[in-house]
């Protein structure tokens, strides 16, 4: 009798092996159906952030003790916004990515009881810088080929922030002298969004998007602020242009 024919099992489990591992492998190199192609989207956007309002703060922001003795408008922080972001989308519902984004702005103030000897205002100005980048996921509702494209998402915010506050200031002698003061560091929090887009064509979209970001920063003890944390959180209106690839 044959060697082979001894075992006729071992010899079709292995011909059964070969046949899965052709099926396998035909499998891998099949195309995958357009409905679950992958797809790259290069966004651009600019717009307007606006901090959280003073009585969403809380007591121990170091803007909300600012104004216990220095004149200024809160509102004066809300400003001009930009960024990008680059995601991938998965099928017609889904897509997730990264972008970056920069905000800065300075904003003048004035001792609210105090002036200099001749009559002049102690001025001082408080810049805030915040540049986060962002972890996020987007679902399409109605998929990312409809010719409109509602979506809503979230995601993480890495928040890299300087906070500085530059001018004259009074001293405990009550004289008048010079300095800055400024911390900087990076933050965590997290981030909602809803927009919807406009496809132009295949390759070009054009939308809108509001995305809210919440996050805090410890400031430096030994620096002198009137506070140790500083609210970063806020509002973004973006407009944005999308070019799919």
């Amino acid at each position: 009798m044959a060697i082979g024919s001894r075992h006729p099992s071992l010899s079709f489990a292995r011909r059964t092996a070969q046949a899965g591992a052709l099926v396998l492998l035909a499998v891998l190199l099949a195309p995958a159906p357009a409905a679950a192609q992958v797809d790259n989207v290069v966004t651009f956007n600019l717009g307007y952030f606006g901090v959280r309002s003073l009585d969403a703060r809380g007591e121990d922001d170091v803007l909300f003790r600012n104004l216990d003795y220095l004149f200024f408008d809160l509102g004066d922080f809300n400003g001009f916004t930009f960024g990008g972001e680059y995601a991938i989308g998965v099928g017609q519902f889904f897509e997730a990515g990264v972008g970056a984004g920069y905000y800065q702005r300075t904003v003048p103030s004035v001792y609210r009881e105090f002036v200099d000897s001749d009559g002049t205002e102690i001025e001082q100005d408080l810049k805030l810088r915040i540049a986060p980048v962002t972890f996020i996921g987007r679902f399409f509702p109605v998929t990312r080929e409809a010719g409109v494209q509602p979506y809503v998402g979230g995601g993480l915010g890495i928040f890299a922030w300087r906070y500085s506050e530059t001018g004259e200031f009074i001293d405990f002698n009550g004289d008048i002298f010079r300095a800055t003061y400024s911390d900087s560091g990076n933050a965590f929090g997290p981030v909602l969004l809803g927009g919807v887009r406009f496809p132009l064509s295949r390759q070009v979209m054009m939308g809108g998007e509001f995305r809210y970001q919440w996050a805090t920063a410890d400031l430096d003890s030994n620096v002198g602020f009137a506070a140790d944390r500083l609210d970063l959180g806020g509002y973004n209106w973006l407009f944005t242009v999308a070019v799919r690839f």
